[in-house]
C-alpha cells in the first residue's frame, strides 16, 4: 500500500472502527437473543431440568454433573455476552488509541493495528468469563441456581445486591472507573501508543483489567435477575456506558449502588 493510500485509510479509521465495533456488538446481541429465546422454551415447565445455552434446545437433568461441552457452551455464552455489553463503552478508548496511532504515523512511526489493542481488552473479559463460568458451575452444583439461571435463594440474592451496592462506593471502584473515563490520560500514564503487536495487546489487556475491576461486580447482578434476562442485560449495558462516558459517571455509579443496597434490603426482608 502506498503512503498516500495508507494516509487515506488512516484518516477514515474512525468510521472503520465504529463500523467494526457496531457489527461485532450486533452479532453478539443477536447471539444473546437467540440463546434467550431458546432458554425460554415457550414457557415450558423446566422443573428437574436445566438448559444448556447452546441455542439448539439442549437440556439435561438438573442433578446430572456438568459435561465438558456444557462448560464450553456456558463459557461461550459469557464471552459473547461480555462483548455485547462492554464493547460500546470501550469504543471511546479504542477510537482514542487509533487517533494517537494516526498522529504517530504522521511523525514517521508505523501504525500498529488497533485491532490488537481491542483484542487485549476482550482477552481480559474472556478471563472474567472463565471465572464467571466456574462460579456458575459451583452455584449450580450447590443447587442454588434454578432452570432460568436465577439464584433460588432470596437470602443469597439480597446479600449479592447489597455487596454490589457497597462495591460501587469503594476506592477500588473509583480508581478503576477513573482509568476508563479518561482514554487519553490512560494512554499517557501507560506509555502511549505502542508500535508492536505485543505492546498493543498488553496495553489493551491492562485497560481491560481496569474495566473488569470497575464492572465485574455489576455482572453478579445477573445471577439475581437471570443470567439470560435480556432486559437486565440491556439495562446493565446502559449503566456501564453511562458510568464511563457521562460527566456525572461517578455519581451515577454511586446512585446505582444505593439502589442496589435498597433492593437487597427488601429482598432480605422478604426472605424472613
Amino acid at each position: 500500500m502506498t503512503d498516500t493510500a495508507l494516509e487515506t485509510v488512516l484518516r477514515r479509521d474512525r468510521w472503520v472502527i465504529v463500523g467494526a465495533i457496531s457489527i461485532i456488538v450486533a452479532l453478539a446481541w443477536a447471539y444473546v437473543l437467540w440463546l434467550a429465546n431458546d432458554m425460554d422454551m415457550g414457557g415450558m415447565d423446566m422443573t428437574g431440568f436445566r438448559m444448556i445455552p447452546a441455542g439448539i434446545g439442549i437440556m439435561l437433568p438438573a442433578d446430572e454433573p456438568w459435561r465438558a461441552i456444557e462448560f464450553a457452551y456456558v463459557f461461550l455464552m459469557w464471552v459473547v455476552m461480555m462483548v455485547g455489553m462492554m464493547a460500546p463503552s470501550a469504543a471511546p478508548m479504542i477510537l482514542m488509541y487509533a487517533r494517537v496511532g494516526r498522529q504517530g504515523k504522521a511523525q514517521g512511526k508505523p501504525f500498529a493495528a488497533t485491532g490488537w489493542f481491542a483484542a487485549g481488552y476482550l482477552l481480559a473479559w474472556s478471563g472474567f468469563s472463565l471465572a464467571a463460568t466456574a462460579l456458575q458451575w459451583g452455584i449450580e452444583r450447590a443447587a442454588l441456581l434454578d432452570s432460568r439461571m436465577v439464584l433460588a435463594s432470596n437470602l443469597l440474592g439480597g446479600i449479592v445486591l447489597i455487596a454490589v451496592g457497597v462495591y460501587q462506593w469503594t476506592p477500588l471502584k473509583d480508581v478503576c472507573l477513573a482509568q476508563c473515563q479518561s482514554p487519553f490520560l490512560f494512554l499517557m500514564r501507560h506509555g502511549g501508543f505502542r508500535q508492536d503487536v505485543r505492546g498493543c495487546l498488553l496495553l489493551g489487556l491492562r485497560h481491560g483489567g481496569y474495566c473488569v475491576g470497575c464492572c465485574w461486580v455489576l455482572m453478579a447482578l445477573l445471577f439475581v435477575v437471570g443470567v439470560m434476562n435480556v432486559l437486565w442485560i440491556a439495562l446493565l449495558t446502559l449503566l456501564v456506558l453511562l458510568e464511563k462516558v457521562a460527566p456525572a459517571g461517578r455519581w451515577i455509579a454511586r446512585t446505582a449502588g444505593v439502589a442496589s443496597v435498597a433492593a437487597g434490603a427488601l429482598l432480605l426482608a422478604s426472605s424472613q
